[in-house]
């Protein structure tokens, strides 16, 4: 099948497919006389496997690692195990610091409870007092969060 098929059959973007190709986490495919790229059902396979490993957030190092990993049924999964608990941990992280994030929203908006002028927003205030704070924040932005 063509790339367009397999985007299709997957939901999964065409510039995406390339992507994870260029990080070889897709073989590269066969190409026909017109070089276009031809793909197989393993390839199907194999994207379906790495849209689940997204899909739970992991990052495309953990999902090189369980692929490598699945090509060894031989071995035990005991580094699958590792990898995974090791994901969770991060995960548990993020949702420490989400909590943190939403504790911090919250406070910021029961500034203004009600509509002022802009001049008197208790947001915007609270926002302009804390960037002019001399210390730096002690939480950055939570990526992949949104």
């Amino acid at each position: 099948m063509k790339i367009g098929t397999l985007a299709e059959a997957t939901g999964t973007p065409v510039e995406t497919i390339r992507f994870y190709e260029r990080e070889g986490l897709l073989p590269p495919p066969a190409r026909a006389d017109n070089n276009y790229r031809m793909y197989l059902p393993a390839h199907v396979e194999r994207l379906a496997f790495i849209r689940q490993c997204r899909n739970l957030d992991m990052a495309l190092d953990e999902i090189r690692a369980l692929i490598t990993l699945r090509e060894s049924p031989a071995q035990d999964c005991g580094e699958i195990n590792a990898l995974l608990d090791e994901h969770i941990g991060h995960v548990a992280h993020r949702i420490r610091e989400l909590r943190a994030l939403e504790k911090d929203l919250k406070a910021l908006r029961a500034r203004c409870a009600a509509p002022h002028p802009l001049a008197e927003c208790g947001i915007l205030n609270g926002l302009d007092k804390a960037a002019a704070a001399p210390t730096p924040t002690k939480r950055r932005h939570v990526h992949g969060s949104h």
